[in-house]
């Protein structure tokens, strides 16, 4: 993956600010959206000087780029710290467990409504920024990366055996319950239940042919 930052913060302080400048981001998202975001105000709300919003991040599209990153992360630790509490009897409970941790995210998590995991919204749903889709990283679409990071959890939660058949199957599945998540958002702001549910069920029912 491309780098976001210009240096990665090494005191505490500077960490703090990054973090800062991150959670302003997300806010100002939800306030004004995209379009509308600037530099200047993420650095005027996070009170950190302009010069030192450019030391970490050379424009609005790389702090975006570190906001996406974040909510990925966000998500993976999400389901990875439900799962020792959750009672997981099958493979098809974990799906359950990662659409409703993202689905709650969209809900509760400021910014995650207009850019999840890079792909920013105009509107709840879409439609999208052009040129968006491969914000996580500058050559692969979000959703590629994204599959890759759920087929290492996969891997390690499971013991899903490796194989292209497995990489391609849950880059299918990452496609499909995007598309119907989105679609979820556009009928309801608060994300359709029975919709969501029909994104669970369409999941698990493909994946069946290629987990054990």
């Amino acid at each position: 993956m491309t780098s976001t930052l210009r240096r990665r913060p090494a005191q505490r302080r500077s960490a703090e600010r990054v973090e800062r400048m991150l959670d302003e981001c997300a806010l100002l998202l939800d306030e004004v959206g995209y379009e509308a975001l600037t530099t200047k105000e993420v650095a005027r709300r996070a009170e950190v000087p302009i010069g030192t919003f450019y030391q970490f991040f050379p424009d609005k599209q790389g702090l975006v780029r570190a906001l996406a990153r974040r909510n990925l992360e966000a998500f993976l630790a999400r389901i990875t710290e439900r799962i020792p509490q959750a009672d997981l009897g099958h493979w098809t409970d974990l799906v359950d467990l990662a659409v409703d941790e993202f689905v709650d995210m969209k809900r509760t998590t400021p910014g995650f409504g207009v850019m999840d995991f890079g792909e920013i919204f105009l509107a709840p749903g879409g439609p999208s920024v052009e040129g968006s889709r491969r914000t996580l990283d500058g050559t692969l679409d979000n959703n590629m990366v994204v599959a890759e990071r759920l087929r290492s959890l996969s891997r390690e939660l499971l013991g899903a055996p490796a194989g292209p058949g497995l990489d391609r199957a849950l880059l299918v599945a990452v496609e499909a319950s995007d598309a119907v998540l989105k679609l979820a958002f556009r009928v309801d702001s608060r994300g359709d239940a029975l919709l969501i549910a029909e994104c669970k069920q369409l999941v698990r029912r493909y994946l069946a042919d290629h987990l054990p």
